[in-house]
């Protein structure tokens, strides 16, 4: 590892600890050459997940752009900044452990919508609203009486209306159902 001070390739090692939740490995090193200490971070290298947009253009999965668009549908919802950054670090996990390396942006709004109904209705229509490109009070109107509609219903009932719609979905969208923690639900 180069020195940061005097680019003298050849250091020791001090210290070594697990750190970010066991993402990464922090190491504090201490220069032959120099006798400077510094400390260096060992990460897992990602394959970059690619984002297929609506229009088929293609382009890298961005965490910041999508907690950006969570941020501004979560705005006087109550919903904390360090909750939406543990939801997208959730969804990234999930993109990261999948097989495929492409996922569309309609895989990818499911999925925080998945998120945000546990969280917050008002937050879920926001979201909903943009990602859904809504055209107008129609489209808000049959959001809003279908949340309804499962928050009003028995638990048994909202049960095998989720199953059946999960199925539908599974046929139509390669998006896998998610549970609050970001496992995914078996079928």
């Amino acid at each position: 590892m180069q020195c940061p001070y005097c680019q003298h390739t050849n250091s020791r090692v001090l210290e070594s600890r697990s750190s970010e939740g066991g993402q990464s490995i922090r190491r504090r090193r201490e220069c032959l050459n120099c006798k400077h200490r510094f400390t260096t971070y060992e990460r897992i290298e990602f394959v970059p997940i690619t984002v297929i947009k609506h229009d088929g253009k293609k382009e890298s999965f961005d965490a910041s752009k999508l907690l950006r668009g969570m941020v501004r549908a979560c705005e006087k919802t109550g919903i904390s900044h360090q909750r939406l950054e543990t939801i997208v670090d959730d969804i990234e996990a999930y993109l990261q452990q999948r097989p495929q390396r492409e996922v569309t942006t309609h895989e990818i709004g499911q999925l925080v919508l998945k998120y945000l109904r546990e969280e917050n209705e008002v937050a879920y229509i926001r979201f909903a609203s943009v990602y859904g490109r809504f055209k107008g009070i129609k489209d808000f109107v049959e959001t809003l009486d279908q949340l309804q509609e499962e928050t009003i219903s028995s638990p048994m009932s909202q049960w095998s209306k989720s199953s059946t719609r999960d199925r539908d979905q599974s046929q139509t969208s390669p998006c896998l159902s998610l549970t609050h923690n970001g496992s995914e639900n078996s079928r």
